[in-house]
């Protein structure tokens, strides 16, 4: 016995991966949550966690300059135009929640290149 024991009675449920950091919306967007992690040396993944993904920005959190360079931080891990990536709460928290547009990619693609750029 090991790896392979399952809890009784647990039948693995499509709600379960809604512990991601990464989601869907009701209307199609990809959904990412972010801790933000501002004025760090420069910018990064520092993990993948079922709380959100950290992020470390270069730019410091004044007048929105963390929040522009997390937008395009984020295109930029993830091949996607700035246009199709957007900040949708938490502009002046460091919770925040990254909206991807509907169609340009997977929650999956985007985990996957999360933290395969946490790991490098």
């Amino acid at each position: 016995q090991g790896a392979g024991k399952k809890a009784k009675g647990k039948v693995p449920t499509p709600e379960a991966a809604s512990n991601d950091p990464v989601t869907l919306d009701k209307t199609g967007n990809i959904c990412i949550k972010i801790l933000a992690k501002p004025g760090a040396k420069q910018n990064g993944i520092t993990d993948v966690s079922e709380e959100g993904v950290g992020v470390q920005i270069s730019a410091p959190p004044v007048e929105g300059e963390a929040n522009t360079e997390l937008v395009k931080y984020i295109s930029k891990v993830l091949n996607l135009r700035k246009s199709d990536v957007s900040l949708d709460r938490g502009s002046k928290s460091r919770n925040k929640i990254i909206l991807i547009s509907k169609g340009v990619t997977t929650p999956e693609a985007v985990l996957q290149c999360l933290k395969k750029e946490s790991e490098s």
